[in-house]
C-alpha cells in the first residue's frame, strides 16, 4: 500500500537542541513512523535564538535523513510566503502537519494557505503545550489576538488537532469548543537502553540534575529556595539555555546564598547526546515545571533508571505508587520533602526506586501502540 505523504513543518529540527522537547517530538516522530509514512520536515536552517546557521547542514534543498525522510532546513530568504506555498504545492502532501500554534512561518502562513483553498491535502496541528495557561500567561495579549483571528476566520474547523494528552485534549476543545476535532496521541519517547548500570548512593548525599529553558515556567528558582533548606550534602547540575536573562539573574543571587553542604553547577547548553551522558552521573531528576504536554527530559531520566522529583503539571502521575519518583504539588515546602527523602535513602533504597524508575519507562512504551495510533491520525 502507498505511503501517506506528510509535509512537517517545525520551527526547528536535529541537529538544532535549544528549543527542548519541541525538537524532540517531531524528531522521535520522524524516526519511528518513515517506514510507514513518507515524511517531508520543513524548518529553519538555525538553533532557538541564534543568528549562525546549524553546523554541519547543507541549506536551501531537501536532504535525506535518518533511512528515508527528508529535510529542507530553509535560511531566512526561504522563509517567505511564496516559497512557503511552493514547498507546499511541490511535495503535494496527503497531510501538513504543523508543530506549533503561535510560529508566523510554519504554522500562521501553512494555515491561511488552507483557508485560502491554496493547498491541498489535511491539516494535523499539534498545540505543543502552547494552550495551557501555564504557556498562555506569557505574551498574553498578542496570543488572545491570534486565537480570536483563528475562530473568526473558522480555521479550527478545517483542522485536526493533534493533543498528546487528555490535558491538552480538554485546553483544545475550552478554547475551540466541544464539537472541534482533536485527537488524543502520546508523543514518541526515546528507545529505552537496557544498561541497568545504577550509580552508587551514600545515605546522607544526592546528586541532582535540571534539564530545562532557563525561564520561569520550568521554576528552576522554585527548587534553588528549596534547596536553602534542604540538610544534606546535595549538588544540583543545571543544564539548559539561558532563555530568560533577568530570571537566570534572580537565580544566581539564591545560588550564591546556598550552604556550603549545597553545590550548583550552571552546565551550560548542551546538545542532546551529550544530555544522556550527564543524566547518567545523576541520582535524581527535578523539574518543578508549571506545565509540560509530554516532558522528554523527564521520560528520559527515568529510561536511565533516575527517579523524578518534579511538579503534579505533567502527564507523569502516581509516581511515587511504583517507586518512580514523585509529582508534587508546586509548593517549596513539598520539594524540600521530596528531595530530603531522597537524600536519606541508602544504595539498596536507591537501587528499588531506580528499578522503578526504568520499569515505569517501559512501561509506557509496551503500553502506548503509538505507531498504530499515529497512522489513525493520518488516515
Amino acid at each position: 500500500m502507498q505511503k501517506k505523504r506528510v509535509l512537517l513543518f517545525a520551527d526547528w529540527f536535529d541537529p538544532a537542541f535549544k528549543a527542548g522537547g519541541p525538537i524532540r517530538s517531531c524528531v522521535n516522530f520522524v524516526l519511528s513512523m518513515q517506514d510507514v509514512l513518507d515524511i517531508y520536515v520543513y524548518t529553519s536552517d538555525r538553533d532557538l535564538g541564534e543568528t549562525l546557521t546549524l553546523p554541519g547542514i547543507e541549506t536551501g534543498k531537501w536532504l535525506k535523513y535518518a533511512s528515508s525522510a527528508h529535510v529542507f532546513y530553509a535560511a531566512p530568504a526561504d522563509l517567505s510566503w511564496k516559497n512557503i506555498l511552493t514547498v507546499a504545492q511541490d511535495i503535494r502532501p496527503d497531510y501538513i502537519y504543523c508543530n506549533s500554534l503561535f510560529s508566523k512561518y510554519f504554522t500562521i502562513y501553512p494555515l491561511l494557505y488552507k483557508r485560502l483553498n491554496k493547498i491541498n491535502g489535511a491539516v494535523v496541528l499539534s498545540p505543543r503545550g502552547m494552550l495551557k495557561p501555564s504557556a498562555l500567561m506569557f505574551k498574553s495579549k498578542k496570543k488572545n489576538v491570534f486565537l480570536s483571528l483563528l475562530k473568526g476566520m473558522q480555521i479550527p474547523k478545517r483542522v485536526i488537532f493533534h493533543a498528546t494528552d487528555k490535558v491538552e485534549l480538554e485546553c483544545v476543545q475550552e478554547q475551540f469548543g466541544s464539537d472541534t476535532n482533536v485527537i488524543e496521541v502520546g508523543n514518541f519517547p526515546e528507545f529505552v537502553h537496557d544498561d541497568d548500570v545504577v550509580l552508587h548512593k551514600e545515605s546522607g548525599k544526592l546528586k541532582m540534575l535540571f534539564v530545562g529553558r532557563l525561564h520561569k515556567i520550568k521554576n528552576l528558582l522554585l527548587l534553588l529556595k528549596a534547596l536553602e533548606q534542604v540538610e544534606g550534602q546535595v549538588s544540583l547540575d543545571i543544564v539548559g539555555v539561558k532563555e530568560d536573562e533577568a530570571y537566570w539573574q534572580e537565580c544566581n543571587d539564591v545560588i550564591k546564598k546556598l550552604p556550603p553542604s549545597i553545590s550548583v553547577n550552571y552546565l551550560g547548553e548542551r546538545p542532546h547526546n551529550e544530555v544522556h551522558k550527564i543524566i547518567k552521573q545523576s541520582h535524581v531528576f527535578c523539574l518543578p515545571t508549571q506545565g509540560e504536554n509530554f516532558g522528554h527530559a523527564i521520560f528520559e531520566a527515568l529510561a536511565e533508571g533516575k527517579p523524578v522529583i518534579i511538579s503534579d503539571q505533567t502527564p507523569w502521575r502516581e509516581l511515587k505508587a511504583s517507586k518512580s519518583g514523585m509529582d508534587l504539588p508546586i509548593e517549596q515546602s513539598a520539594f524540600v520533602q521530596a528531595i530530603e527523602t531522597a537524600v536519606k535513602w541508602n544504595d539498596e533504597e536507591y537501587r528499588l526506586w531506580s528499578r522503578g524508575a526504568r520499569n515505569t519507562a517501559k512501561k509506557y512504551i509496551t503500553n502506548s501502540n503509538l505507531k498504530e495510533k499515529y497512522l489513525a491520525l493520518f488516515s
